[in-house]
């Protein structure tokens, strides 16, 4: 395998990479697999993984007029990513457990979906993310758009992987969490992304 030409696997590690710390989103993603199950808690993560790709291309393509836009939206799209998180940090607190008997809420995964879609697209950092890793690794102008669609394609693939991976682990634990206990999780990830929340307009 030539290493140097395989932009597919080098996406995938740099999708899964950036999405593997624990933030806002993966929170969410913990408490949705163990109060909704596994499917919400995936769809929750690939929405994230969709904005992640998304903002791949921006750098993968050299869309230097578009990244140079939001690096200077950077302001409001901060304002408005703190509130997002201090409105999912509220309405997680104050929601009560799902019935551990519903395997998934189907009416609930275009709002999972959209929810992560919309806070990693309002996140600043995730496009400086992208464009300071593919510059450190000679990507940020690939040879070719064939070289940059398996950059991006292989960025959405390696987040949705982690995504995947976190929510069938938490998953598991899901019978066997009580109600009063999910409750607790309920109102400690309501906190921790009210929290972040909060930082964000800290750091404004």
């Amino acid at each position: 395998m030539n290493w140097t030409s395989n932009f597919l696997l080098k996406g995938a590690i740099i999708g899964f990479s950036i999405a593997a710390p624990v933030g806002p989103i993966g929170v969410l993603c913990i408490r949705r697999s163990l109060s909704n199950g596994r499917t919400v808690g995936l769809v929750t993560g690939l929405g994230a993984a969709t904005a992640d790709a998304t903002y791949g291309a921006v750098a993968g393509f050299g869309l230097t007029a578009v990244s140079s836009f939001l690096i200077r939206q950077k302001f409001w799209l901060s304002f408005l990513g703190g509130i997002f998180l201090c409105y999912l940090g509220a309405r997680t607190f104050i929601s009560k457990p799902a019935k551990q008997s519903d395997e998934t809420q189907t009416a609930g995964l275009v709002p999972a979906y959209l929810s992560t879609l919309i806070l990693t697209f309002t996140n600043p950092t995730t496009i400086l993310s992208f464009i300071a890793v593919f510059a450190g690794l000679g990507l940020a102008a690939a040879a070719n758009y064939t070289a940059a669609s398996q950059l991006v394609a292989g960025v959405f693939f390696g987040s949705a992987l982690w995504w995947l991976l976190l929510s069938s682990a938490v998953a598991i634990f899901r019978a066997r969490i009580s109600e009063p206990v999910m409750q607790m999780v309920n109102r400690v990830s309501g906190c921790l992304i009210f929290s972040c929340g909060i930082y964000s307009f800290y750091t404004l």
